[in-house]
């Protein structure tokens, strides 16, 4: 990733504010290992498995060049945004922007910080939903209208079994762990949609202009890719449980967990292209069919990675909450207040609405892409003692421009060209009597 050096004047200065004032201050402290796992856990969430689909808008060469090039821009700006809390004395992304741009600018990051991490939730519960069903349904004696094949009621057994005991942690140290075999259930579904790719993938025959440079949707692309990658939001939080919060830490924790996110997401992303070219929905696993063993064990791995994802979401949304109503510490009822409403208001939207796709590209425009691109370069720019158009500025002030034009134009494609929301919907290569030779393991 790219490699950011302080200047001469901000390298006499550390973070220790942050260190001394964070919001995890005198609790447990995460390792760099422990605050990478935690890192990885919170980028790579149900945003992967639209990925294929975001090749499919612009094209495998030029989407796999944009998903690079999105990753080297996360990387940039998480420690840019690291930089920035350092210029003006803050320890969270709140206290960055309102201390930059004062009240409106802290409204307008709440509102994003807060949408953002909220309607993550929902996709993770939507993508629990559409998963677990479909490995409940190779139970024997689960069909259709067993109730282990609701969607509605695998959701809301997962939150109140899983998520939900997992999202009243306090500290998020705790889930160090729970991250680290998430990220090992991810590469096992790597794993399985690799596998797919070579034994599924040349019974499907590619779609015309399926190995195009290049195609017109890029931009919505660009979105589903920043959704993928959009970790800004808890940057702070994570920064602040690490034991020794020094920006060389910092910057290893970030290269290593953008990067590891970054193979993952591109691997990810060309196997699940290459398998179904065109025919690539916004959610990869609905393309797959409901006999398949191998992916059942996928879904199943997915779903409770989604799960353990889940909670770092909810530490965001909360802290967004506790900030902007009362800025201090909640106290044990208040945290289990405010969680509950948080879960419940997620769990209740993911019951009434089913298309991930539509989620995912919505949440990247409206939300991923100003927190990744516009705030973190307008923080320091406005901070920094040199002009915008000084060597130093260049690349915030570049990563401002485009941030504003891929936000309008994304949300203007998404709302003219919105994708169809195919849930539940068996492809047709499933039904074919060849299929089930190559589709069973």
């Amino acid at each position: 990733m790219a490699q950011q050096q302080l200047s001469s004047e901000e390298g006499t200065v550390l973070l220790q504010s942050v260190k001394a004032q964070g919001p995890l201050a005198g609790v447990r402290r995460s390792s760099i290992n422990s605050a990478s796992f935690n890192f990885i856990n919170s980028i790579i969430g149900s945003g992967i498995i639209g990925l294929p689909y975001a090749l499919n808008q612009a094209g495998l060469p030029f989407g796999l060049l944009l998903l690079i090039v999105v990753g080297f821009i996360t990387d940039y700006t998480i420690i840019l945004l690291i930089k920035g809390g350092n210029l003006s004395g803050t320890n969270s992304y709140q206290a960055l922007v309102q201390s930059t741009f004062g009240l409106p600018g802290f409204l307008t990051l709440s509102a994003l910080q807060f949408l953002y991490p909220f309607i993550a939730m929902i996709s993770y519960n939507i993508t629990t939903g559409d998963t677990l069903t479909k490995v409940f349904l190779r139970i024997p004696g689960v069909g259709p209208g067993h109730i282990f094949a609701e969607r509605h009621f695998v959701i809301l057994v997962i939150t109140v079994v899983f998520t939900l005991p997992l999202s009243l942690y306090r500290n998020i140290e705790r889930l160090g762990k729970v991250s680290f075999l998430s990220m090992v259930l991810t590469l096992t579904v790597l794993i399985v949609v690799i596998i797919r790719a070579a034994t599924l993938g040349p019974a499907i025959p590619p779609t015309e202009h399926a190995w195009a440079f290049a195609k017109i949707n890029a931009i919505q692309a660009v979105a589903v890719m920043s959704f993928a990658f959009i970790c800004h939001h808890n940057s702070f939080l994570i920064y602040g449980s690490l034991q020794e919060q020094t920006l060389s830490n910092w910057s290893r924790v970030t290269h290593v967990s953008v990067g590891s996110a970054l193979v993952f997401s591109a691997a990810f992303a060309v196997a699940g292209y290459a398998t179904f070219t065109g025919y690539t929905l916004g959610d990869i696993f609905e393309n797959y069919c409901r006999d398949d063993n191998l992916v059942t064990f996928g879904r199943f791995c997915f779903g409770l990675s989604i799960i353990t994802t889940f909670p770092l979401e909810c530490f965001v949304t909360r802290e967004v909450l506790s900030n902007a109503m009362c800025n201090r510490d909640l106290s044990r009822v208040e945290h289990v207040a405010i969680t509950l409403l948080i879960v419940a208001v997620c769990t209740a939207i993911s019951i009434a609405y089913d298309c991930l796709g539509v989620v995912l590209e919505l949440n990247g425009a409206l939300s991923a892409i100003p927190l990744i691109f516009i705030l973190p370069s307008a923080c320091y720019l406005k901070l920094s003692p040199r002009r915008w158009y000084h060597f130093h500025n260049l690349i915030p002030s570049v990563l401002l421009g485009l941030g504003i034009i891929f936000m309008i134009t994304g949300l203007t494609m998404t709302g003219l060209f919105p994708q169809d929301c195919s849930h539940g919907v068996e492809m047709f290569y499933c039904t074919d009597a060849n299929s089930s030779s190559t589709v069973a393991p």
